[in-house]
């Protein structure tokens, strides 16, 4: 076993305002779409030009926190908004989802295709490589906080983590990390070092989020509000990636048969 790291959630803390690690992980995950996102633009392929990513990262920055948030509510916390509306704006309290983030950033590129006058396929197959730096980056976020860690077990690197009781638990929070954010942005970057079928790399995205994020479920334990939905191992977050693995492979398919009937 393990022993957790005693990492303060807060990085820094000037006077009255404290700076979570958590919050950071965000920033670097914007950050790395607006750095790598103006290289990418400077491709003959690019359908904006590189002072467009500002933009395109605001547009997606507020998909992220709206959708995630919104999507938290929706899918994990229904019954406690129906209680009472008002938790939907208790941000402090944590909750984000990140399918209901994906949801909200295709939601504002649709809206900022319109306004660029391209396609939304053409706009998230140049952000999708990149996503995967802001999500490795949150799963560490996750595991500084000690939240969403896994089941019980007894690997040699299991760890008891403060908010997890007695038991020695999978840091499920480190292999998404290494599965959604090192491995993903490995095989979307060498996937997309070439020209690409319109949404081919789009459907490859969502294609492996899906899969890596359902295996991932079987060590993760599902959120208290909710458990296993059916057979005692499946969970919610299995329930909503079936559908990216599905939509994922489609839009893959119909990519490059696409192009290979021209």
């Amino acid at each position: 076993m393990l022993n957790f790291p005693q990492i303060d959630p807060i990085a820094l803390s000037l006077g009255p305002v404290k700076i979570h690690w958590y919050g950071l992980m965000y920033l670097i995950g914007f950050a790395a779409v607006w750095f790598i996102g103006q290289k990418r633009a400077e491709q003959p392929w690019s359908p904006i030009k590189p002072e467009a990513i500002e933009d395109l990262v605001t547009y997606g920055a507020f998909g992220v926190v709206l959708g995630g948030r919104i999507g938290y509510i929706l899918f994990y916390n229904f019954s406690g908004f129906l209680n009472n509306p008002l938790v939907l704006f208790k941000i402090w309290q944590g909750g984000m989802s990140f399918h209901g983030g994906m949801l909200g950033v295709f939601v504002a590129m649709w809206l900022f295709s319109k306004k660029q006058q391209c396609s939304l396929w053409q706009l998230t197959d140049i952000i999708a490589p990149l996503a995967p730096i802001g999500l490795g980056a949150g799963r560490i976020g996750n595991f500084i906080n000690s939240e969403l860690w896994g089941r019980p077990t007894d690997v040699p690197w299991a760890m008891v983590f403060p908010n997890g009781g007695t038991l020695a638990r999978h840091p499920s929070q480190l292999y998404e990390a290494f599965l959604e954010g090192l491995v993903l942005f490995a095989i979307l970057w060498v996937y997309s070092s070439k020209p690409r079928p319109a949404m081919a790399t789009t459907g490859l995205a969502l294609f492996f989020y899906g899969c890596f994020r359902f295996f991932i479920e079987f060590f993760r334990m599902p959120d208290a509000q909710i458990g296993y939905l059916a057979l005692n191992w499946l969970t919610m977050g299995q329930i909503l990636s079936t559908p990216m693995i599905l939509i994922g492979a489609a839009l893959f398919y119909f990519a490059h048969k696409k192009q290979s009937s021209v």
